[in-house]
């Protein structure tokens, strides 16, 4: 399928520029879609974060240059973009378990990580209910945070941010100026603009904003709505990757360049009813 060879058109480029600096936007060019949604998606499907693949490629290159080159290690350290011995030794032990001299010595353990393949494989067993709607621009007012362009490096900024405002006030504040859909209180990965990206804690209003919250207009878009229920954060992540790696491959559509939208229906992370929303666009479609 289509889709799939971009995928591996992303893992050729990351093998031919894997001594440089990972241009993510690049690379997420090559798949056809945002460096968000690129590394969403290959998460999902690769089981490990992009910059940790990243990682792995490099030091199983370094203890092969270690063991066949008669570079010292601050060289090869230097080759695949470490100009830090110590941060290369740090690197080089997470994948290996050994310091990088002890190779150049011999007769050591290590380990070896190949480049992804991806193909399609037969999933789908069980049922995904979903919906596709057409959604004119709506307002959301809520607070915010920016996110790095290394998803990797937000896992701890959104689980912060939802505990803050669980004990301040500011879910009890939504609520009430909850008065459009989609009804529930809205964690919003907004996430198109290459400056800046942000995640919102929000709700959909026309009400006026109070000085402590602040807005943003989610565009118009075609959404993909996957509803779901279970133990927070765990069944909403476990939702995501099947929307990825079951509905998305078979689905006709792909990732438009627009925000992600998570809707929580019920306010226990214990026994949550929620809803994924994704911005699509058919394959045969441009760009929205």
């Amino acid at each position: 399928m289509e889709w799939i060879e971009r995928l591996n058109k992303a893992i050729n480029y990351i093998e031919e520029h894997i001594t440089e600096e990972i241009d993510y936007e690049q690379l997420a060019k090559v798949a056809c879609c945002s460096s968000y949604h690129f590394q969403r998606m290959f998460a999902y499907m690769a089981n490990v974060p992009l910059s940790e693949y990243i990682r792995r490629r490099r030091m199983s290159l370094a203890a092969v240059d270690l063991q066949a080159a008669d570079d010292k290690v601050i060289d090869i350290a230097l080759k695949y973009g470490y100009s830090s011995p110590t941060a290369f030794n740090r690197a080089f032990q997470s994948v290996h378990g050994i310091a990088p001299s002890l190779v150049k010595k011999g007769g050591v353990s290590m380990k070896s990580y190949p480049p992804l393949s991806f193909k399609i494989t037969i999933k789908g067993v069980e049922e995904l209910n979903y919906r596709i709607e057409k959604k004119e621009a709506f307002r959301i007012v809520g607070v915010s945070q920016p996110l790095e362009q290394d998803i990797e490096k937000n896992f701890a900024v959104v689980p912060q941010m939802w505990q803050k405002a669980a004990v301040d006030g500011t879910i009890p504040l939504l609520v009430q100026m909850m008065d459009s859909q989609p009804m529930g209180i809205l964690g919003v990965s907004a996430c198109d603009d290459l400056e800046q990206w942000r995640y919102y804690l929000a709700a959909s209003s026309t009400k006026p904003v109070s000085d402590n919250l602040e807005e943003y207009v989610v565009p118009a878009f075609t959404w993909a709505i996957f509803p779901g229920s279970g133990v927070c954060p765990q069944a909403i992540q476990e939702l995501e990757q099947r929307i990825v790696t079951e509905w998305l491959p078979a689905s006709g559509y792909e990732y438009a360049n627009g925000p992600d939208i998570e809707v929580y229906l019920t306010p226990d992370p214990g026994n949550a009813q929620f809803e994924v929303w994704i911005p699509v666009t058919k394959k045969s479609d441009s760009a929205q």
